[in-house]
């Protein structure tokens, strides 16, 4: 019977709306879109409200638990935590950018072959690569992670780039005995930091019950992935045992950026070709494995002279944070030329909460002969670049 004073529909509206409020309690998270859920549910619907709202690729348990550790999600790859005044320098993080492809079969490190930069087969359990796939212009569609685990692969990439990656692979398969996967529901991204030095080489993979990949060369930095229940037991465990602190997945892309770890955007896939994301330098480029897409072009690069641009670690003080894409110029000859883009960029959270005004990002520029540059971010405040790398 419909509830005294709601005509049927609206009395519809009002269960659609509580089974939403217990499934979700975003009504306390979101506001303002509540509000417009609660009036004009068909209209957000239809604006993919489960994808922008529900974080539906991310394990739903796993989510349910980072909001019982007082996580905020602003966005599907936005997830905060209030800030501490205490600092032990461990520190633990929801790493929301990244996504997981997974490639099985019998005929899986065949279809990789030749399809990325990296060799499949120096990729192990117990080694894992970068690489890039590129398109035939032998510009990369998207850089990855990719992990040996049994006998598939774990491809951890962007996320907004899975969906076009795997219809790009899908492409490639025809008889092939390959089934693309996306496992972000199955495959919880952890990053963990603490202070001791470094002893293990860059990508170095050890598996048990979660896998564990060394993300730095300089410090003890490590990109887990695991089920949803090992993920919240190692979470539980490193922070109510071991004092890690929670802090924001900005937080580590910020650590990426500092690492020189080239994640594409949406806006700078099939813009650079490999060598000036300095993949090369990273391990991420075999020129000795055969034939692949784009191989041509990338080892033409290598054998007949240096990319003309690459990769480079800057900041910049700016009360915004730089989009993917923009332009820099350098008038270091007396005349405004444009040299380069930015990849990525990202502030820190300081000590308190609050965000600094100082970006650090990835930029790609045009390699001088002089090495003298004087750039400057192509916006209304013309704000200075100064390279750190």
């Amino acid at each position: 019977m419909p509830i005294v004073g709601r005509s049927p529909s609206n009395w519809f509206q009002h269960l659609l709306i509580k089974w939403f409020d217990q499934a979700t309690g975003f009504h306390q998270q979101l506001p303002s879109t509540w509000s417009l859920f609660a009036t004009q549910p068909q209209l957000l619907y239809n604006q993919q409200l489960s994808k922008n709202l529900l974080f539906s690729s991310m394990n739903q348990n796993w989510k349910n638990f980072l909001l019982s550790q007082n996580a905020t999600f602003e966005s599907d790859t936005r997830i905060c935590f209030p800030a501490k005044a205490d600092d032990t320098g461990k520190t633990i993080y929801p790493v929301a950018h990244l996504a997981v492809l997974t490639v099985s079969g019998k005929d899986a490190a065949k279809l990789l072959q030749g399809q990325i930069t990296c060799n499949v087969n120096d990729v192990t359990e117990i080694k894992s690569s970068l690489g890039a796939l590129c398109n035939p212009k032998g510009r990369a569609i998207t850089t990855f992670l990719l992990v040996k685990t049994g006998d598939a692969f774990l491809m951890v990439l962007p996320e907004e780039l899975l969906e076009p990656v795997k219809k790009r692979l899908q492409m490639y398969v025809l008889r092939s005995d390959v089934t693309l996967t996306d496992s972000t529901d199955q495959h919880c991204l952890i990053g963990l930091c603490h202070p001791e030095n470094q002893t293990e080489p860059l990508f170095a993979t050890t598996q048990n019950e979660i896998i564990t990949v060394n993300f730095s060369a300089a410090q003890n930095r490590y990109l887990v992935i695991a089920e949803a229940d090992r993920a919240i037991a190692l979470w539980s465990d490193r922070v109510g045992n071991q004092g890690f602190q929670p802090k924001n997945s900005d937080e580590w892309l910020y650590l990426d950026i500092l690492s020189g770890i080239p994640w594409l955007t949406t806006e700078t896939s099939e813009e650079f070709i490999p060598q000036m994301l300095n993949l090369d330098l990273l391990g991420g480029i075999s020129f000795n494995k055969g034939c692949y897409t784009g191989q041509e072009i990338v080892a033409r690069t290598h054998y007949l002279g240096k990319a003309k641009r690459a990769l480079f670690l800057a900041e910049c003080d700016t009360p915004s944070t730089p989009a993917p894409n923009s332009a820099i110029t350098d008038d270091s000859t007396g005349t405004e030329q444009a040299v380069g883009k930015v990849l990525l960029a990202q502030r820190s959270q300081a000590r308190h909460g609050n965000e600094s005004t100082i970006c650090k990002m990835l930029i790609i520029l045009q390699v001088s002969d002089s090495d003298t540059y004087n750039l400057k971010l192509k916006d209304n405040n013309q704000s200075k670049i100064t390279l750190l790398t």
